[in-house]
């Protein structure tokens, strides 16, 4: 059975301007989280995000991928393993906005028991700043915190994450031209 991503009510009075945001707003979402809450799938997540930020489910048409990464951790042996993903999607922004309103969300895994990002409970108790009951998320939904219920302020978030997009959005014309070389 598919669990729910949960975002709880933001903690701010007024809420924060993004959490949750309008309708109408345009902004670039930027979701990530360990490997096993969910599976690696950009549109898929999302769908699973965009549901669970505006309360509304998605065909997917509204939705652009912008972005989608794994993380690698290095592990003491020195090997490296991926352990993280992550997905960056447009709502409402046009096509050649550099740089647009930006909302981050991190998944926190509170059953993952193994990994650089295990022990949810710990980072939720350590880094939220709202309380968790982990044994309502146990085999039934997966937490998942914007940046303004969070500890960390996240000052860089915006330009990072849109720095990637560019990035991204520069390496797939560069591929193109490799090929058309071909």
């Amino acid at each position: 059975m598919a669990r729910e991503l949960y975002i709880p009510p933001c903690v701010d009075s007024p809420p924060h301007q993004n959490h949750p945001p309008s309708l109408e707003r345009p902004l670039r979402i930027h979701i990530q989280g360990p490997l096993p809450s969910p599976q690696p799938a950009a549109l898929q997540l999302a769908e699973l995000a965009f549901g669970a930020i505006y309360g509304l489910p998605t065909n997917g048409d509204r939705l652009t991928v912008r972005d989608e990464y794994n993380a690698w951790v290095r592990e003491p042996q020195m090997s490296m393993e991926i352990d993280y993903y992550g997905v960056t999607f447009d709502y409402r922004v046009p096509k050649n906005e550099a740089d647009p309103e930006v909302l981050a969300v991190n998944i926190i895994e509170m059953e993952e028991q193994s990994g650089e990002y295990a022990n949810g409970i710990e980072y939720a108790q350590k880094y939220l700043r709202l309380q968790v009951d982990p044994t309502e998320y146990f085999g039934t939904k997966v937490l998942a915190v914007p940046r303004c219920c969070q500890w960390k302020k996240g000052s860089t978030d915006r330009t990072r994450i849109n720095t990637d997009v560019q990035k991204r959005a520069q390496k797939a014309k560069d591929e193109l031209k490799q090929e058309v070389r071909g």
